[in-house]
C-alpha cells in the first residue's frame, strides 16, 4: 500500500510555515499573477524564492498556481513568470489553460506539469490526453466518484490528485460562467465573485419560492473516509484553503497527517469526536462526503448559511440589561460567537459575567451574562465562531516548528583528520576537520563528542543516532566540534536545497491550413425549427433523435464513457478521441490554444464566452502572424450562454419540473435537467456584431435557438 502525498494550501508565508509544522508532504500557492486565487494574500517573486526554498530545506515539494485563462496580450508575461518559477526550482506548476500547457511543455521540457481541476478532466479519456501531452499529474475533478477514480487508477499510470477538505464550487471547475456575466469577474481569471454564495428564489410554472442560499455547498471533509481513498491508488491527497488563516491550515493539515499515518500503520484513521469537533471550530459550514463518496443531493448544500458556522454553545434564556444564555459548551473571553435565530448578530466576547462579577471563562451547564449589545431574543441560538484558547494553542504548535531527523557518524582516529558525516536517508555529507591530537592527561569522553555534535537547536535537524568511531586518549578541542557541526550542517542544507535542471527549447508546431469560409451554424433542439433556418453551414442538437448525416450531436460536458464519432465536443476527453469540433467549454481564449487544438486534429475551434471583440482580434491577428495560416473559428453570437453545470440536482431535490432561479435582483436562470445534472442558462441573451466579427476573419457563427 502506497502512502499518498499529503498537499496542504498556503496563501502566504505564514501560512507556509504552519503547513509545514504540521506535517505536510507538498504546498501549493500562488503568486501575484495568473492564479485562481486572486483575493489570497499569495507570494510576490522574492517570497516565492523564500518559500521555495524554505520549504525544499524540510524536504516539502512546491507546486506553483498558474490556472487562469491567459490572453494573447498576456503570454509574454505569463512565459517570463513561468521562466523565472523553473530558474527558481519551483517542483511543478499547475495549469489550466491548453495553450500554455502546449507552450510550456515545449519551451520547458524539464518543468513538471500538474493539470489543474480547471482543466474539467473527470473520465479516463480525458486522464489519457493529459498523460500523451506529458503531464505528470491530473488534479480530478471534485465531483469524480470513488468507483470512476478506481477505475481510472486500473487503466493508467499518471499521478492523480483529490480534494479530501475544504470549500467546493457547486460546479464543475472550469465550468463556471455564472459570476463573469453577473459581475465581470471571471472565475477561469481567478476572481469570483462567489454567486454561489448569494441567496436564491426557485421558481416553477406555479410561482412556488424558496428563498434561502439554494447554491451554498457545505464543506467537504473526507476524515473519516480516508482509508478507502488511500486504498485507491490515488498519489496526492489535497486540502482546500489558500484564502484561509494560518491556525486553519495547521490543524486541517495536522489532522489528515494523523489520519493518513495511522491508517497506513493500523488499518484505522484513529479520528476521534474531539478532532471532528476541533475541525468545526476552525471553520464549516456543516460536512460533507461530497461527490466522491456519492453524498446524498440532499446532504450537499446548507442553504441556510454560506458562511462559518463553528459549534453550537448555548441558548439565550432571558433578554433584559443583560443577556442571559445557558451554556451547553464552555466560553473563555476573547473567543467569538454568533447568535441566530430571530436576528444574526455577534462579535468577540470582550466582558463575560457570572452573577454579575467578570469572569475569564464559563463551563458547561453555567449560565453567563453578556453586555445587551446585540439583537437577540429569547431561545436564539448561540454558536462559537472562534475559539481563542484554540487559536492560541495552535500559534504554539507552528511556532514548534518540525524537525528533519538525521543521522550522524565522526571518525576521530590519532594523527588523521577528523571526519564528520551527516545523512538525512537521501543526502548524504562528509566534513574534514583537523589532525586528532593524542592527549597524555585526559581521554575525551564520548558523552563531551555527542553533547557538541548534537547541538542543533537554531537548525531544521534533529540528530536521531551518532556513531563514533575513535582511538582512546585523544585530545580535540571543543570550538573545532562546533566548527565542524556547523560546516556539515551547512553543507547538508546545500543538498537539500536541489537544483532543478533549467533547459529551454524552441516552441513549434505542426499545423492544418484552412480557408476563410464565412458562415452560420445553429444549435436547435426541435425539428420544426428546421424549417426556419434557410442558410446555413453546420446544425447542432443536444436532442439525439434529430442526429442525421447533416445534424451534428452536442457531447455533454459532463460524461463519463465517451462515444466514438462527428460531435461538438464539450471537454477535452471527447476532443481528444474524435478530433471534431471543440465548443466554448474548452475555455479557449488565445491563439496558442487554437493552434494546439488544430495540431490534435480538432477541424474547428469555438472561442470563450469570455472573449471580447478586441481579444477576438488580437487573437486572430497573432494567429496568422505567427503561423501564416487562418484559424478556423466559431464564435457563438446569439444564444442564453450555460453558466454553469452542476452534479447537483436541484430540480429534483425540490420536486421542481421547470424552474428558474431568481436572484436578489429579479435576475432569473433557467434551470435545465439533463443525464441527472442541472445546467443553468444565463438570464439574458446575447447578441453580437455578425459583421465585425466576419471583418476580423471569424470563419463560423453560432446561432443557438
Amino acid at each position: 500500500m502506497k502512502k499518498p502525498e499529503l498537499l496542504a494550501p498556503a496563501g502566504n508565508m505564514e501560512c507556509l510555515i504552519a503547513a509545514i509544522s504540521a506535517g505536510c508532504d507538498a504546498v501549493y500557492i500562488g503568486g501575484n499573477m495568473f492564479g485562481a486565487r486572486s483575493y489570497a494574500g499569495n507570494f510576490n517573486n522574492d517570497e516565492l524564492i523564500e518559500a521555495i526554498n524554505y520549504s525544499h530545506l524540510y524536504g516539502v515539494k512546491v507546486y506553483v498556481t498558474v490556472n487562469t485563462l491567459v490572453y494573447d496580450k498576456e503570454v509574454e508575461e505569463f512565459m517570463n513568470y513561468i521562466e523565472f518559477l523553473h530558474k527558481n526550482n519551483v517542483d511543478a506548476i499547475i495549469i489550466q489553460d491548453l495553450g500554455m500547457l502546449d507552450l510550456v511543455r515545449k519551451t520547458y521540457p524539464n518543468l513538471e506539469i500538474h493539470a489543474s481541476t480547471q482543466m474539467h478532466i473527470h473520465n479516463l479519456e480525458g486522464v489519457k490526453f493529459a498523460s500523451d501531452m506529458g503531464i505528470k499529474r491530473v488534479v480530478l475533478a471534485r465531483e469524480t466518484d470513488i468507483d470512476t477514480i478506481k477505475y481510472i487508477r486500473e487503466k493508467t499510470n499518471i499521478e492523480l490528485e483529490i480534494f479530501i477538505h475544504g470549500a467546493l464550487c457547486i460546479s464543475y471547475s472550469g465550468q463556471c460562467l455564472m459570476s463573469y456575466f453577473l459581475t465581470g469577474r471571471s472565475g477561469n481569471r481567478g476572481t469570483c465573485s462567489q454567486p454561489c454564495r448569494m441567496k436564491y428564489d426557485i421558481v416553477d410554472d406555479k410561482k412556488n419560492n424558496i428563498d434561502n442560499y439554494l447554491l451554498s455547498t457545505k464543506d467537504l471533509n473526507t476524515i473519516l473516509n480516508i482509508g478507502e481513498l488511500i486504498e485507491s491508488g490515488i498519489d496526492s491527497l489535497k486540502i482546500e484553503g489558500r484564502m484561509k488563516r494560518p491556525e486553519y491550515v495547521y490543524l486541517i493539515t495536522r489532522l489528515y497527517r494523523k489520519a493518513i499515518d495511522n491508517y497506513i500503520k493500523y488499518k484505522d484513521t484513529k479520528i476521534t469526536d474531539e478532532d471532528i469537533i476541533e475541525m468545526k471550530k476552525i471553520f464549516n459550514r456543516e460536512f460533507t462526503k461530497g461527490f466522491i463518496f456519492n453524498e446524498d443531493n440532499n446532504k450537499f448544500t446548507n442553504e441556510y448559511r454560506p458562511n462559518h458556522l463553528g459549534i453550537e454553545i448555548g441558548k439565550v434564556i432571558e433578554v433584559d440589561k443583560k443577556i442571559k444564555i445557558k451554556l451547553s459548551s464552555n466560553l473563555n473571553q476573547g473567543d467569538g460567537i454568533r447568535i441566530i435565530g430571530s436576528n444574526d448578530d455577534g462579535g468577540i466576547v470582550n466582558k463575560l459575567y457570572k452573577k454579575g462579577k467578570l469572569v475569564n471563562s464559563a463551563l458547561q451547564n453555567e449560565i453567563i451574562e453578556l453586555d445587551n449589545i446585540y439583537n437577540v431574543k429569547k431561545n436564539d441560538i448561540v454558536l462559537k465562531t472562534t475559539d481563542i484558547k484554540q487559536l492560541n494553542e495552535i500559534k504554539e504548535k507552528i511556532n514548534d516548528k518540525r524537525k528533519v531527523n538525521i543521522r550522524g557518524y565522526i571518525e576521530l582516529y590519532i594523527n588523521k583528520p577528523i571526519k564528520l558525516i551527516f545523512s538525512d536517508g537521501y543526502n548524504k555529507v562528509e566534513v574534514l576537520g583537523n589532525i586528532v591530537e593524542q592527549s597524555n592527561n585526559v581521554n575525551m569522553k564520548n558523552e563531551d563528542i555527542k553533547k557538541q555534535i548534537t547541538k542543533l537547536g537554531n537548525t531544521i535537524y534533529n540528530l536521531d543516532d551518532l556513531e563514533i568511531k575513535r582511538d582512546e586518549n585523544i585530545f580535540v578541542r571543543v570550538s573545532e566540534l562546533n566548527e565542524l557541526r556547523r560546516n556539515v550542517v551547512e553543507k547538508l542544507n546545500e543538498a537539500r536545497l536541489y537544483k532543478i535542471e533549467y533547459k529551454k527549447e524552441k516552441y513549434d508546431i505542426k499545423l492544418t491550413e484552412y480557408n476563410e469560409e464565412k458562415g452560420y451554424s445553429y444549435l436547435i433542439n426541435k425539428k420544426e425549427v428546421l424549417n426556419k433556418i434557410k442558410d446555413y453551414k453546420y446544425i447542432y442538437t443536444e436532442n439525439e433523435q434529430l442526429v442525421n448525416d447533416n445534424i451534428i450531436y452536442k457531447l455533454p460536458r459532463v460524461i463519463k464513457k465517451v462515444p466514438i464519432g462527428n460531435y461538438l465536443c464539450s471537454e477535452i476527453g471527447s476532443v481528444y478521441l474524435n478530433k471534431n469540433i471543440s465548443d466554448f467549454s474548452l475555455n479557449v481564449t488565445n491563439s496558442y490554444t487554437v493552434a494546439f487544438l488544430n495540431s490534435l486534429g480538432v477541424k474547428r475551434v469555438t472561442l470563450s464566452y469570455e472573449m471580447k471583440y478586441d481579444d477576438i482580434e488580437l487573437l486572430i491577428n497573432n494567429y496568422k502572424n505567427r503561423y501564416k495560416q487562418n484559424p478556423n473559428l466559431e464564435v457563438i453570437i446569439s444564444s442564453y450562454p450555460e453558466v454553469m453545470v452542476t452534479k447537483y440536482n436541484l430540480l429534483k431535490k425540490y420536486n421542481i419540473k421547470n424552474g428558474y432561479l431568481k436572484d436578489i435582483n429579479g435576475k432569473e436562470f433557467k434551470l435545465i435537467e439533463r443525464d441527472n445534472l442541472t445546467y443553468i442558462k444565463n438570464y439574458e441573451k446575447i447578441n453580437l456584431d455578425s459583421e465585425k466579427l466576419f471583418d476580423m476573419g471569424v470563419n463560423t457563427l453560432r446561432i443557438e435557438i
